[in-house]
């Protein structure tokens, strides 16, 4: 067998593979400097950015948001896409123009805060964060108020959250299966009155309307057209006691215009004038 001789290592065929290898050794040393000086160049870039955009006396953190936005929107960095969390009900061109942002624009150039101030002022939002993810994307994350009932007063009908604020006025044809609750003083103490109806469903399924009195205490319209008078303060009582008489003598089921419980010993019934009895006349002559 013949053998296939071998080059020495250190022979002069043998070069260029030794200068492929000088070469990576010296890229492994250059590797860490060219980090260190690309860092350094960035640091020098960004102190230079925050000197030529930083507000002169005078200025604000707007106008250094602004000139901050246009020195960096030439390295790509503005807005492509707007995305929104947690929304359902909030119409979406609102939160656009609160937010107040569009595509193209520098990301930079503007403070997340007061884009979040002015989303937090729409009736529907409760609370909102506003981010961005460079280098293109806004996001904005919103938490809804949850629509609890609907408020009546002065012919107007409005939409409010459990905590009686008003989160919308128009396009309540989708909402129309929540309580009604009317006049002022409604909302900020409907919450107490609704759970209580909502634990009495046999109850509930009687009542139209819960009407504020005084801003004191609740009048409940009724399907059959009877108003029940509830006591100030005492209304979860007074319900207990309205189905006991609704299971023993079908209350809810009589011609009644009204039923007062507001003295704690009594109740007072009023029936309606066509089912009270008519009086006899006795003078009255029979006919021949």
């Amino acid at each position: 067998m013949s053998r296939v001789a071998r080059t020495p290592r250190n022979s002069v065929n043998d070069r260029p593979g030794r200068l492929k290898l000088l070469l990576r050794r010296q890229k492994r040393l250059l590797r860490p400097a060219a980090w260190v000086a690309g860092s350094f160049l960035l640091v020098m870039l960004f102190i230079g950015l925050l000197r030529s955009a930083a507000p002169h006396a005078g200025g604000s953190l707007e106008t250094l948001h602004e000139r901050i936005g246009s020195l960096t929107a030439f390295a790509g960095l503005r807005v492509q896409h707007i995305e929104f969390e947690g929304r359902q009900n909030t119409p979406e061109p609102l939160l656009r123009a609160a937010l107040g942002v569009t595509k193209g624009e520098p990301i930079l150039g503007f403070s997340l805060d007061a884009a979040r101030q002015r989303i937090e002022t729409l009736s529907w939002i409760k609370t909102a964060t506003v981010e961005r993810r460079l280098p293109d994307t806004i996001v904005v994350n919103i938490e809804e108020r949850r629509p609890f009932a609907i408020w009546q007063n002065n012919n107007k009908f409005m939409l409010i959250d459990r905590a009686g604020n008003v989160v919308a006025n128009q396009d309540l044809a989708h909402f129309r299966g929540l309580p009604l609750v009317v006049g002022p003083g409604a909302p900020q103490a409907a919450a107490a009155l609704i759970d209580a109806l909502t634990a009495r469903p046999a109850l509930q399924k009687y009542v139209v309307a819960a009407v504020r009195v005084g801003e004191r205490r609740w009048n409940l319209l009724m399907t059959t057209g009877a108003n029940v008078m509830l006591p100030e303060g005492h209304e979860v009582e007074a319900l207990d006691r309205l189905m006991q008489l609704q299971q023993g003598h079908d209350l809810l089921d009589r011609p009644l215009v009204a039923i007062d419980m507001r003295l704690p010993d009594r109740l007072v019934l009023r029936p309606k004038a066509d089912a009270m009895p008519q009086p006899s006349n006795s003078n009255q002559k029979k006919p021949t």
